[in-house]
């Protein structure tokens, strides 16, 4: 199927809705963009990544960073403005990082880190390290002029650079169909002559594989990729946003869920028991739970840190 393991993709997929589970029943947590039917695309593509890769993503962050590998507990006190976060609470959801941890940073513009993207792509290839660069984007963002400016670009230079689109086919509440007029989504990359491919991103263990498939590519020194991942966003666009799907419409969505697609398919093949589940379910809440209290321990900054890197 994949060279994934797919206990510990569920492992890392549960983590993941429970920490935003938990960070959303918070009354301060604030404005956030949830994963919650993406966890698959974050969660396969970080398994091909290398400890010296570079991940830049859109304001849709939290998933990602954690699958990424970054501890929640840093994850979630950075969310909640404190300081034992990675940036002591300064950048929040739209732009934390963890550039050591192989997180480059996230960017609350649509699109606008993609050129970013570009430049650490450069860097990279012009120092030789060997190390690649993925920028993780939505389809709202496939319309926005930075991002086929970059893709010409990173044709013509070939740079280490993988694009992946985690299409949940909604651009707030504007249908993919409606916004974007190629009937895929790779097929932007395609037009510049990259390797692209579309494959259905609710399936953890294909996304792992095809990712690899792509950064092998990239660091082969062959040109960059793009990836299109379809998936699902199973909550409103953000926690302030009103849902403007029927119940029916998100009843039916739920159906697809990737978590309950994985356990599904692990449980038809007698490898996950219902003790096993219940553990694990046990395991991420408890995580989540840790990472809540490990923030609330840690104080807001000093009034003056506003004025710190500043200048």
């Amino acid at each position: 199927m994949s060279h994934i393991d797919r206990i510990e993709a569920l492992r890392d997929m549960m983590l993941i809705r429970a920490f935003e589970e938990a960070l959303s029943a918070r009354k301060d947590h604030g404005f956030q963009l949830l994963s919650s039917g993406e966890e698959a695309v974050a969660v396969g593509l970080a398994s091909a990544l290398e400890a010296g890769d570079q991940l830049l993503t859109g304001g849709r962050s939290i998933g990602p960073i954690l699958a990424r590998g970054v501890a929640p507990e840093r994850v979630m006190a950075e969310l909640l403005g404190r300081t034992g976060g990675m940036n002591r609470g300064r950048a929040g959801r739209g732009h934390m990082s963890a550039p050591d941890d192989g997180f480059f940073g996230a960017h609350a513009v649509v699109g606008g880190n993609i050129s970013i993207a570009a430049g650490v792509a450069l860097a990279r290839q012009m120092d030789g390290t060997g190390g690649i660069v993925v920028i993780l984007f939505g389809d709202g963002a496939c319309g926005a002029g930075a991002l086929h400016e970059t893709l010409n670009m990173a044709a013509l230079w070939k740079l280490p650079l993988l694009f992946v689109c985690n299409n949940n086919q909604l651009s707030v509440s504007t249908a993919r169909e409606a916004a974007l007029a190629v009937p895929r989504l790779s097929d932007l990359g395609a037009t510049f002559g990259l390797w692209a491919r579309t494959i259905d991103g609710l399936d953890v263990g294909l996304v792992a594989a095809t990712a690899a498939e792509a950064v092998r590519h990239v660091r082969d020194g062959r040109g960059p990729a793009f990836l299109e991942c379809t998936s699902i966003r199973l909550r409103s666009h953000s926690t302030t946003a009103r849902e403007t799907r029927s119940r029916a419409e998100l009843t039916a969505l739920r159906t697809h869920c990737p978590i309950e697609r994985t356990i599904t398919a692990l449980r038809a093949e007698g490898i996950l028991g219902a003790a096993d589940l219940e553990r694990m379910q046990q395991q991420a809440t408890s995580r989540a739970a840790q990472a809540l209290a490990y923030a609330d321990a840690s104080p807001y900054p000093d009034a003056e840190e506003v004025l710190h890197h500043v200048g």
